[in-house]
């Protein structure tokens, strides 16, 4: 499933320029992705876009601590992840989660996005680089371009690294 949303990522930079579902799916195909892949990509894919419509990503999502309106999560708030997200997620994924978050670059809006949608990706615990593939795909979805620092860290092979 991931190499599919990676041919969409690649293929069409922003959400809104993705094709139908069903014209999609017939060039998945013809690029030779199998259909049970084709058809787990495309049911996540609509599960993002879904969340995607539903959430709003204003200034005052992104408000100081304490400003949050009635009904929105305060800036200054804890998440507190549940057993099963944990046991999916992993240690890993959950502290590159909080990583970004205290970065400033994953609002509470899109984390809870990413949230859905990496509990809705199959296997367990998500590996760290299919959960940046998810981060992406969050970003793709809402219109968001995450800042250059972001996408490097998104996009760094972490395997190649020395350290000193």
């Amino acid at each position: 499933m991931f190499d599919v949303l990676v041919f969409v990522y690649e293929n069409y930079w922003r959400g809104d320029a993705c094709p139908e579902p069903e014209r999609l799916e017939r060039r998945l195909s013809a690029h030779g992705f199998e259909p049970d892949e084709i058809q787990q990509a495309l049911a996540w894919l609509d599960g993002l876009n879904l969340a995607a419509q539903n959430t709003e990503l204003s200034p005052e999502g992104r408000a100081a601590i304490g400003d949050a309106p009635p009904g929105r999560q305060s800036p200054a708030s804890l998440r507190v992840y549940s057993v099963s997200e944990q046991d999916h997620l992993g240690a890993e994924c959950l502290g590159f989660i909080s990583f970004l978050e205290s970065a400033g670059v994953l609002p509470a809006p899109l984390r809870e996005i990413v949230l859905d949608r990496a509990m809705a990706a199959p296997g367990a615990p998500v590996s760290l680089e299919e959960l940046k593939i998810i981060v992406l795909m969050v970003y793709w979805s809402c219109g968001e371009q995450p800042d250059a620092l972001v996408l490097d860290e998104l996009c760094d092979d972490r395997q190649g690294r020395l350290a000193h």
